[in-house]
């Protein structure tokens, strides 16, 4: 079996068991509602404790079906790990399989920016209790691996003479890591903004969660994009000129920047601070699906 076969089938294998975790956390969330709506359903006596019971569910949610539901996630949870390994030894099989960063196209970006996502959810719930999340992310890295088994895959091979340069490791590289770190803040953000209001403690812990991300993110994807601008100079004889995927790295950048100074500012936090997180990472993925694919430029060899 050659590294790329390897690298191959260790993605399928990854697909697998983020399969199974994405199952799992669905039963979770099954097991979660049916308990709290039976719950819901519990008669209240009389009119005083009606009235407190209801005040109590406003602010403090019950916490029902802890103990399966909690556990069907923990159990996910471990196999995310399982995936996160296994994404992580395909990567380092296409890269030795290519000799190179296996960072050259679009096929190899999406499961190197899956591994980013996994290892920054697993991350996150090292410190939180971010298992709810997971039925989301994972769904989403699904999508991503099966895209790129599908669409986006290219065989290992050299490098075109352009992108053959130590800067494609690092400013790649510093890309990935950050859109890893962008995506599961996006996650969080819109998990904040479509379910406000019932849970204050766990959306503040959401937001929370998505500025630390973003704060760990901004300044990586600032590196990348002055990396780039270095690269072109090295490259094309200038540092800057518009190029299309230049223009959405800047917009990307400008809407993270936005984000953070509205969590700066008096009446901007939370929800209006979200959508910054949101707009964020919608210009971030045109810059990695639209350009690439729909709109010509200097970097329109970074397609499939």
């Amino acid at each position: 079996m050659t590294w790329a076969r390897l690298s191959d089938d260790l993605v399928v294998a990854t697909m697998m068991i983020l399969a199974l975790a994405f199952c799992l956390y669905a039963v979770s969330m099954a097991q979660r509602t049916t308990r709290q709506r039976g719950v819901a359903k519990e008669p209240v006596t009389t009119p005083a404790a009606a009235s407190s019971a209801a005040g109590d569910a406003l602010e403090h949610p019950p916490e029902v079906g802890a103990p399966w539901s909690e556990r069907t996630a923990r159990i996910a949870s471990v196999m995310v790990v399982m995936g996160l390994v296994l994404n992580a030894a395909a990567v380092l099989a296409r890269g030795i399989a290519a000799e190179r960063a296996p960072w050259g196209n679009m096929y190899e970006f999406a499961i190197v920016g899956s591994t980013a996502i996994l290892g920054a959810y697993v991350a996150g719930l090292s410190r939180y209790p971010l298992h709810r999340l997971g039925i989301w992310v994972i769904g989403l890295v699904l999508v991503t691996l099966g895209s790129a088994v599908t669409v986006l895959y290219t065989p290992v091979d050299a490098l075109i003479p352009v992108l053959d340069s130590y800067w494609l490791a690092i400013h790649v590289g510093a890309a990935i890591v950050s859109g890893g770190a962008f995506t599961v803040a996006a996650v969080t953000s819109a998990v904040q903004l479509f379910r406000p209001g019932r849970h204050p403690e766990r959306d503040e812990m959401l937001e929370r969660v998505s500025y630390g991300l973003i704060v760990f993110a901004f300044p990586v994807w600032t590196f990348a994009v002055i990396a780039g601008a270095v690269w072109a100079e090295a490259a094309w004889g200038r540092y800057w000129g518009w190029d299309p995927k230049e223009t959405w790295a800047f917009i990307t950048w400008v809407f993270y920047a936005a984000y953070l100074h509205a969590q700066s500012t008096a009446g901007w936090k939370g929800k209006r601070a979200a959508w910054f997180s949101i707009a964020g990472y919608i210009a971030f993925l045109f810059n990695f699906i639209g350009v690439n694919m729909w709109v010509g430029g200097l970097h329109s060899y970074a397609g499939v």
